[in-house]
């Protein structure tokens, strides 16, 4: 990619920046949207399902750009572009269909705006395996968390300002605004061409097999449950415990997002300079740390330092795992690959908040970091498989 360090690493972070500004609003603003038009709770979990689809099959999208130099532009770069392109258009047409008059065709603008979104995600994460060293894997990495996680927290905060003095439409169009921004840099990139080496080959899949990519996808799973299971019951913990209300609530998932950014950012340049095995060995131990220290928050004075921590954690964690499945990738199908070890952390995801949850109810708040806390350890038999002693020298 014939451009300077500096514009490919604001082209990665503008780029998840844009997509961190549509999780703010899904996160934060989404249901109030569609309960302003009188929808019940059941139509818009049934609106979230269909939204999340396109994250499912993503996997597709990867095999697509992996295989198809699209119109002859790149591999990525037009992918890229076009999922941009259909996410601003999606969300400038969002004020014009009433959901609840017509929800089954906002349901599928919804759908097309997510699809966008899976499609230039998947894309990035090729561009950024085909286009980066292994020196520099943590790096990028932790600028692409880092930036998401910056989209979240000053997105979320000044959407609502915009929809309390504004309207919405003025937020969604804000959000297509947004969505632009990265285009420029992208436009810059020039894709190297495809060498041998990087042929789509369908025997590539076969690392499936190996016992090591076995483990990391175990990893990823284990990881996922952990910060995201701690992360979901951390403000329940706070209200139910202190009473703390909605608005310190958000100051508090606020500080959790800084932390988020900072772990991102700083992990990500930590982890290039210690190896990854190591800065791995660390992200657990980290996790654990400032998980159990949740358990111990005795008044809300002492949670808004351990929350900022766990969002750092957090935000190392991700880096990390993100970085260390860079480096296993097939390069022959790297955006395939990689979007399968984000998938198989998202089923971890998904076990992680029902797991809490039910947890919760029959442990208590306190037990249950305590207990997911301890599952970090589960992590350690996994590292020789994923760093076998051949690769000690490759990973410090």
């Amino acid at each position: 990619m014939n451009t300077t360090r500096a514009v490919r690493y604001a082209m990665f972070g503008l780029i998840y920046f844009a997509e961190g500004a549509i999780l703010s609003y899904f996160t934060a603003l989404n249901s109030l949207y569609l309960l302003s038009f009188k929808l019940s709770m059941s139509q818009i979990g049934l609106m979230g399902t269909i939204a999340l689809i396109p994250f499912v099959i993503k996997i597709f999208m990867g095999m697509l750009s992996d295989r198809v130099n699209l119109l002859n532009m790149g591999y990525r770069k037009p992918y890229i572009i076009v999922g941009l392109a259909v996410q601003c258009l999606c969300l400038i047409v969002v004020p014009s269909i009433n959901p609840g008059e017509n929800f089954w065709l906002f349901a599928l603008l919804a759908f097309t705006l997510m699809m966008g979104q899976a499609l230039y995600d998947t894309c990035t994460d090729g561009l950024a395996l085909d286009t980066t060293s292994e020196a520099e894997q943590g790096t990028i990495q932790g600028i692409m968390v880092g930036g998401r996680a910056m989209g979240v927290v000053l997105i979320s905060a000044a959407l609502g300002l915009v929809v309390t003095h504004g309207s919405w439409t003025i937020a969604f169009w804000a959000l297509a605004g947004l969505t632009l921004i990265p285009v420029p840099f992208v436009l810059i990139v020039k894709e190297a061409p495809r060498t041998a080496d990087r042929k789509f080959e369908w025997k590539a899949f076969r690392a499936f097999s190996q016992r090591g990519i076995i483990a990391l996808g175990l990893l990823g799973a284990l990881y996922s449950l952990i910060i995201n299971g701690a992360n979901q019951i951390i403000n329940p913990f706070l209200d139910n415990t202190f009473h703390i209300g909605i608005t310190s609530a958000g100051f508090y998932t606020t500080l959790w997002g800084i932390g988020v950014v900072l772990g991102g950012l700083t992990g990500g340049r930590f982890t290039d300079k210690i190896g990854q095995r190591r800065s791995l060995v660390g992200a657990l131990y980290i996790s654990l740390a400032t998980t159990l220290a949740l358990s111990l928050i005795i008044n809300p004075l002492i949670a808004w330092p351990l929350v900022g921590l766990f969002g750092l954690a957090f935000g190392y964690y991700e880096t990390v795992y993100f970085a260390v499945s860079m480096r296993s990738t097939d390069p022959r199908i790297a955006a395939s690959m990689f979007a399968i070890l984000m998938a198989v952390a998202n089923v971890g995801t998904g076990i992680g908040l029902g797991l809490s949850g039910l947890a919760v109810d029959t442990i208590g708040y306190r037990w249950t970091f305590v207990v997911i806390a301890a599952l970090n350890l589960l992590a350690l038999p996994l590292l020789p498989l994923i760093f076998p002693p051949r690769l000690k020298e490759v990973n410090k």
